[in-house]
This record gives C-alpha cells, structure tokens and sequence, in this order.
C-alpha cells in the first residue's frame, strides 16, 4: 500500500450553473492514504470512490454558483470540494491534500455574449473619461473666460498669438478672430457717424489774404509794418 501522494484527474463534466449556463469543468485532486488499515477494510476499492466522490462534489459545488462567480471565484469553489471531499474520505484513512479546477469550457455563444459585454464595458469606461476630460476642460476654460473678462488685453494678446501661431506655417488663409472683426465693425460705424455730422456742419472756410494796395483800394484799413 503506497502512502505517497496520488495526482487523480477529475474528467470533464457538463454541468449546469446557478443561472442556467451549462459549462464544461474538469478539475484534478491530489490525496494521499493516512491509514493504510481503513483504507483496505473501510472501502473496496479507494481509487475509484475518490473519482467518483470528486465527480459527484464537483458537480453540486459549482452548481451552487453562477457563471462570474465560477470564473472568479475558483479558489472558494476549490475550498468547498476540498472541505467535503475531506469529510467524505476521513472514514476511508484518505486525506484529501488539494483540489485545483483545471479547464473551464463555455459554449461558443457564450463566448460571443462574453466578448460583447466586455466590448461594451470598455466602450462605457472610454465614454465615462471622456465625458470628464470634457468637463475638466470646461471648468479651465470658464476660469479662463472671467480672466478675460476682468482683463479684456488678455483677450486681444490671444487673438495675437492665434495669428502667429497659424503664420508659422505659411498658410494663405488669414482668419480674423470675431472680437477683431467686432472691433472694425466699431470703426466703421464711427467713421460713417462723423462724416454725417460733417456733412450737416460744414466748417467756415478762411479769408484769403491780400496785399496792401488791393486793401486800400478796397477801402480797408492797412497794418503798419516796420
């Protein structure tokens, strides 16, 4: 009777998760014989009661969970089977050392449902930070508007560096920030207002000045001069 420890694999079975998803799960259990005496007089053959013990356990432990809980949570499903499997095999002088799941088989439309969900959850968080870097950059550029607003030159200098900016590259396109534009627009309407009241208020225009003959002639009184 050896008393080293035995690697027995535990065959893939179909089972049926807590939410309805059938899976394929093999797994493999490492025991070893403690009492050589229970083990010959307790059961006939101690091989295959630990196939078969494993198989059945491994069947009702994973049926108690559903399909994340089965991919995430293997090391509390491997817990459980170890723990009844010990509770099963201590009368037979065998001590049940681990039990490891080893291969997790889904259906190739599971898989498809998987890949979508997790498509979609990166899509969401993709989502979710742009959203914020949007609100970052709208709370910057609030912050900078009422600095512009309490220093209008801020504002001008800008538009300045916009148009070095767009010269460095040699384009032929000149854009004119709206400010700007609203600026010359001012003028115009300035320029247009003046000449108006021009127009209604024509200036006196001078007296042309004349020798002293022509103003004694005229009957006007000439300036001494020295």
């Amino acid at each position: 009777m050896s008393l080293r420890i035995v690697t027995r694999p535990i065959q893939s079975q179909g089972i049926i998760t807590k939410d309805n998803v059938s899976v394929d799960i093999s797994a493999v259990a490492y025991y070893q014989i403690v009492d050589a005496a229970k083990s010959v007089l307790a059961i006939e053959n101690v091989a295959a009661a630990i196939d078969q013990i494993a198989q059945t356990t491994l069947r009702g432990v994973v049926g108690r969970h559903t399909l994340d809980e089965t991919l995430s949570e293997t090391e509390v499903i491997n817990a459980n089977i170890r723990e009844i499997l010990d509770q099963t095999t201590t009368e037979w002088g065998v001590l049940v050392t681990l039990v490891q799941l080893k291969d997790i088989q889904l259906p190739d439309t599971m898989k498809r449902a998987m890949a979508r969900q997790a498509e979609a959850e990166r899509e969401k968080r993709a989502k979710i930070i742009a959203a914020e870097g949007e609100a970052m950059a709208a709370a910057s550029l609030g912050q900078a508007s009422d600095t512009m607003m309490a220093h209008p030159l801020a504002l001008q200098l800008r538009n300045l560096q916009t148009l070095v900016e767009i010269g460095v590259d040699k384009n032929s396109t000149v854009v004119f920030p709206a400010p700007l534009m609203s600026t010359i627009g001012e003028l115009g309407t300035f320029l247009t207002r003046e000449s108006a009241a021009a127009a209604e208020h024509p200036p006196v225009p001078p007296v042309p000045a004349t020798d002293g003959r022509e103003a004694a002639a005229n009957g006007q009184p000439v300036a001494a001069s020295n």
